[in-house]
């Protein structure tokens, strides 16, 4: 939790009139922040401040409250909590190490810090905090330090239009993705949906010329509408035969084509797939011959098969637009984009959609394996931030393994925790470096492959906003990066 100074923004101090005191300079030097003050250094300091002693929940700092104070962790455990517009809560992982420090961080910059502090400080245990003015803590800064108060102004500004900036890619980078995937696996179902409906176009002219001819030749109305029944029956047997193998297939079509030959239909071999496709056999031909009369049944089936095209060319067309409908739904449920920002949600589905997405970028050679535990409980969460988790793990995955390998997603649970494995068969990250993985910027890509936050900003969500655990164990050819999450809501999301 050190990083409660530096970019971080200030809090607001809310310091009780109970409970508080001196502190002993040796006290003071314990404290890593002031472990290389002078003795008279820390005696000022000491003078300057108090220390005050605060209950397990009770806060140190109050965002939004006037920047007064500087406070220093001494003995116990605290947690920084933000409430934001656009990610709603966001807390930080508790800590105990004394020294980490909040509140009127920014008070050297006198007239251009911020008026009022934009984080909660709250303590999770007893604690024990020194509490410094933000007046006197700017005042000693620009007396002590005044290169280093130039220096961290610098850091400041440029580090929160850094920031900005990284902040701005990073989203356009996930909706690249989320384009990019969405329109490859769109184009298959629409494009199907296109070229069937130009085939539609043609039999169901087709199917009218044949109609009027049949009328030219005579038929009776009564005999039509036995056309008209056997119609609708070839019509709904289509796509629900029993499955056939290709063999069973050709054999039915040989003897269909044999036996239309034979009463002197003279495209019998071009007739008998489709008809063959919607269940007719020698007992149908053998029932339309009766009904219809010997003279009307090379029409009759012309006009017959013509109708079993238009219904598989209407499936398809249902099929294409079905897949369209959930494609788009899996880009609603990846996005989250009609949700709440935290909610109960079912992790299978946040993984479903994730994967959904990635389906054009996942090569031939690459198998998706998913082992799901059915079990595990709707968790408390930020959905869309874990589908950026999904996304970044799963896209570190494929690019890993390159043309060929296996990605693996798994699901289990303990009493407290949902755990979420995401592994791949690539070569593995190096033991040397993997303690720097989740490091901002830190890659192993080359220039302009990779900006090395993918990991970070995984880290962040997993830990920072949701309380939980990201973890790596890797060999070569066994890579997994494990996420475990509560399963009850914490502290953390309930501020």
């Amino acid at each position: 939790m050190t990083d409660l100074h530096g970019e971080q923004p200030d809090v607001a101090c809310a310091v009780v009139d109970s409970g508080h005191g001196p502190i002993d300079i040796d006290e003071l030097r314990k404290l890593f922040l002031f472990e290389k003050l002078t003795d008279g250094q820390l005696t000022k300091l000491a003078m300057s401040g108090k220390v005050v002693e605060f209950a397990a929940e009770e806060n140190i700092v109050t965002q939004g409250e006037p920047a007064e104070c500087f406070a220093v962790l001494i003995s116990g455990e605290i947690q920084m909590i933000q409430e934001t517009l656009s990610a709603g809560t966001v807390a930080m992982p508790r800590t105990s190490q004394p020294g980490v420090y909040g509140g009127a961080t920014s008070a050297y910059l006198a007239d251009r810090a911020p008026g009022t502090y934009q984080h909660t400080l709250r303590a999770t245990a007893p604690t024990r905090m020194f509490i410094l003015p933000g007046k006197k803590f700017a005042h000693i800064v620009t007396e002590w330090f005044p290169m280093a108060m130039h220096l961290l102004d610098g850091v400041l500004s440029g580090g929160r239009m850094q920031r900005e900036v990284i902040d701005r890619r990073q989203r356009l980078t996930a909706l690249g993705t989320i384009t990019a995937g969405l329109t490859h696996e769109l184009n298959n179902p629409s494009a199907a949906a296109v070229r069937a409906v130009g085939e539609l176009r043609q039999l169901i002219k087709d199917s009218r010329m044949q109609l009027a001819q049949l009328a030219e030749d005579g038929i009776p109305p009564s005999k039509l509408r036995h056309m008209i029944e056997m119609q609708d029956a070839c019509a709904s047997a289509v796509g629900r035969l029993p499955p056939r193998s290709p063999l069973e297939i050709s054999d039915a079509e040989d003897e269909l084509g044999e036996a239309l030959e034979a009463i002197g239909v003279s495209d019998a071999w071009d007739l008998a797939p489709a008809l063959v496709n919607a269940g007719f056999d020698q007992m149908n031909l053998d029932k339309i011959t009766q009904k219809v009369g010997r003279e009307h049944v090379p029409g009759a089936l012309r006009w017959l098969a013509e109708a079993v095209e238009i219904s598989q060319m209407l499936n398809e067309v249902t099929e294409a637009t079905e897949r369209i409908t959930k494609l788009l739904a899996s880009a609603k449920q990846y996005s989250q984009m009609d949700r709440a920002p935290f909610q109960m949600v079912d992790v299978h589905d946040l993984l479903d959609s994730t994967v959904t997405i990635f389906r054009g970028k996942i090569g031939p050679g690459i198998t998706v394996v998913t082992d799901y535990d059915r079990t595990l409980p709707t968790i408390p969460a930020y959905a869309g931030e874990l589908n950026q988790v999904w996304t970044n793990l799963i896209h570190n995955a494929l690019d890993s393994m390159g043309e060929e390998g296996t990605l693996t997603i798994r699901t289990a649970h303990d009493e407290d925790e949902a755990i979420i494995e995401i592994g791949d068969t690539g070569p593995g990250v190096a033991e040397a470096i993997r303690d720097r993985i989740f490091e901002p910027f830190f890659t192993t890509k080359t220039v302009g492959q990779g900006t090395g936050l993918g990991l970070d900003i995984s880290y962040r969500i997993v830990a920072g906003r949701h309380g939980g655990e990201l973890k790596c164990r890797s060999v070569p050819g066994d890579t997994w990066f494990e996420v475990r999450l509560p399963l009850r809501e914490t502290v953390q999301t309930q501020a």
